[in-house]
């Protein structure tokens, strides 16, 4: 019998779409916490080799907040999570800002429940239509029984 392992996380990845905002440069992020060996912008930049992503410097929810210098409009969403040590269930809510307003809307609210070795890898890419965008918040609930994991994220792209 012949065999293949696809390798989702290689087929899935569109790092290199050049439709991808630099949002290093278009917007200010802030956040609620960074372990300084995992800061922000390597989740955010659109080098192949930004590392290993961001992670947060100590466990529960965790904020990151795009603020864009100028609305944009947003068509496509993209979220890459790894867990490559512990079992548990994430949760993660997307909201957005129209320009402005002052009442955040729900994008979408996720839960996912990684399971290692197996399953480390959550990919999650959304077409969605945000005219007028002016902050997107992504807010992580680590493990949504209370325990003690730290939020990561290792990549977000928005074109």
């Amino acid at each position: 019998m012949r065999k293949i392992i696809i390798n989702q996380a290689a087929e899935n990845t569109p790092s290199s779409d050049p439709n991808f905002l630099n949002l290093e440069h278009l917007a200010q992020v802030e956040f609620t916490s960074e372990c300084l060996e995992h800061p922000v912008e390597s989740a955010l930049s659109l080098a192949e080799d930004s590392g290993a992503g961001w992670q947060a410097a100590c466990a529960g929810e965790q904020t990151i907040r795009l603020v864009f210098d100028q609305p944009h409009t947003i068509e496509h969403i993209f979220l890459v999570f790894d867990e490559p040590q512990q079992s548990r269930t994430q949760e993660f809510v997307l909201l957005w800002l129209m320009d402005k307003e002052e009442a955040y809307r729900e994008i979408l609210r996720q839960q996912y429940h990684f399971s290692p070795p197996n399953t480390t890898r959550e990919i999650e890419h959304y077409q969605v239509r945000l005219n007028q965008l002016k902050v997107l918040e992504l807010r992580i609930i680590p493990d949504i029984s209370g325990g003690e994991a730290c939020a990561g994220l290792k990549q977000l792209r928005l074109a």
